[in-house]
């Protein structure tokens, strides 16, 4: 009997949009509906790439090039894809994913200004034709977002950035967006909790009767 082909949604966003709280949400869905499924995040996903997640994220007085930092997170996120998140979809489990590639034309491309058409070379080598079958993109005012992640803690490397470089990350996530209108569900995690995971619910349904149709 042939498996079906797993569903793959990422969640997207900076910081303080709610994905922690809105995860747990979506999981709590797909267990009330006994859908078998991953869920895991980016970057880690696996002891090696959980490594580089480390290192990517430690506060550090050494300045970390740009290009370095694209490099370690797309080899974390090849090891993640080959060990858990292709083996996954294989056996017909969804994988919901806490950020994958769209953070880095964000964070990477947006906040860090490296160029675009590096992350697209990259994207190919490391994911073929892979892509998420739906993203979900929690949008926030990013001061707002800030403030909201001042209270959970320590920054790290990324979160200690200026409120500039988060403007150009929401920028770049808008623009991915509009690129991708079939893919991408854009969600104002400005709402009260229970009207984004209404409309994460909404969604979620959608794909499930997309599934079964197919």
């Amino acid at each position: 009997m042939t498996v079906r082909r797993g569903k793959f949604i990422t969640l997207e966003g900076s910081e303080g949009v709610g994905k922690s709280t809105n995860l747990v949400f979506i999981t709590e869905w797909l267990q009330r509906r006994g859908i078998d499924f991953v869920q895991t995040r980016e970057p880690g996903g696996t002891p090696l790439a959980e490594q580089l997640r480390e290192l990517l994220l430690q506060r550090r007085e050494e300045a970390v090039d740009p290009t370095a930092e694209l490099l370690l997170i797309f080899a974390a996120r090849a090891q993640h894809l080959r060990q858990l998140i292709l083996p996954a979809l294989a056996e017909g489990k969804w994988v919901i994913c806490d950020r994958f590639t769209d953070a880095t034309y964000a964070y990477q491309g947006g906040g860090r200004r490296l160029d675009q058409q590096q992350i697209e070379q990259l994207e190919q080598m490391v994911q073929g034709e892979l892509r998420p079958d739906k993203i979900f993109l929690l949008d926030l005012d990013p001061h707002i977002g800030l403030q909201r992640a001042a209270n959970t803690g320590t920054p790290d490397r990324f979160e200690k950035e200026q409120l500039a470089f988060f403007q150009r990350v929401r920028a770049a996530y808008h623009q991915r967006s509009k690129q991708q209108l079939e893919n991408y569900v854009l969600i104002d995690a400005s709402e009260p909790l229970p009207k984004v995971q209404k409309q994460l619910a909404t969604e979620l349904e959608n794909i499930l009767v997309e599934s079964a149709a197919e």
